[in-house]
């Protein structure tokens, strides 16, 4: 077990209704009563090489805040720890089952680094989910979930886009077949959890090797709605107009550019390229 001498906090003082910032301040404190050397760096992140000079990294964020450390550090080796500071905190209840901050602070000493996957679109990476077209709209209605905050937003977005959404269609090139049709859902997710608690792929793992992939057919509106509760409970898997398998690496061609959402973060492409990349990043569990 490696030990934790000193500790780089990093913090998004944007996120999570401006908490990081306390919550940043309070692991200084615990830090310091321990006697562990620490740094919080909020409004600049160190470079690499400073980075480094520290043993442990402390992120304190939601699912955005980590996509943001991940694409800028990609190669970093340090065990991460990922604090509660944003609106939906979904890969930080992958990580740590919904601990608060103080819990998870009384037991981070005892957990042991261990290697976990992330995924790659085009030249992009995200740990938690990938969403097109319909997520990625969702996304886009950001106004209303920061508003609100977390689940509740997020459902409001949701039943918005429910009765408004028209499919694209989607060519989706797996390791072994093509598939192609116009979806409601088509995501391609390292972890389980998105959008502030629906569990789009309730059996995905973080350490497999794979990503999940999970479409839904088009659909109706009054079928959308009767559905939703169903997807969010994470009880759709065995439904017939759900597909949903394991797979390294997809190729996905739309028609037009279409709004994508990678860990809550927005951009538009109508050409992607998939891949799953084992152990690549190390956090304490």
């Amino acid at each position: 077990m490696s030990k934790i001498e000193s500790v780089a906090i990093l913090t998004n003082t944007l996120s999570g209704k401006h908490k990081g910032a306390k919550t940043a301040q309070w692991l200084n404190e615990q830090l310091n009563k321990l006697g562990i050397r620490n740094t919080i760096y909020s409004n600049h992140w160190p470079s690499n090489e400073t980075l480094h000079t520290y043993t442990d990294c402390w992120i304190i964020g939601g699912d955005g805040t980590i996509n943001y450390f991940i694409n800028n550090y990609p190669n970093c080796q340090l065990p991460i720890v990922l604090f509660n500071g944003g609106t939906g905190n979904d890969f930080a209840w992958k990580l740590y089952g919904g601990l608060s901050n103080e819990s998870l602070f009384k037991t981070i000493f005892e957990r042991t680094p261990q290697y976990i996957d992330a995924g790659k679109v085009n030249d992009k990476l995200y740990i938690n989910c990938l969403g097109i077209g319909f997520d990625g709209e969702i996304v886009a209605s950001m106004k209303t979930i920061r508003f609100i905050g977390g689940h509740v937003g997020y459902l409001l977005a949701v039943i918005y886009k429910i009765l408004f959404f028209k499919e694209s269609f989607l060519k989706i090139q797996t390791a072994d077949q093509q598939i192609e049709g116009y979806f409601l859902l088509a995501l391609f997710v390292n972890s389980s959890r998105a959008g502030g608690g629906f569990f789009i792929a309730p059996t995905a793992q973080i350490y497999d090797g794979y990503l999940d992939m999970v479409l839904a057919s088009k659909m109706p509106v009054w079928k959308r709605l009767w559905y939703l509760p169903i997807i969010k409970k994470g009880k759709h898997l065995h439904y017939p107009f759900i597909t949903h398998q394991l797979g390294k690496t997809f190729s996905i061609e739309s028609e037009k550019p279409l709004p994508i959402q990678l860990d809550g973060e927005l951009f538009y492409a109508n050409k992607l390229e998939i891949s799953n990349l084992s152990n690549q990043f190390l956090f304490r569990l």
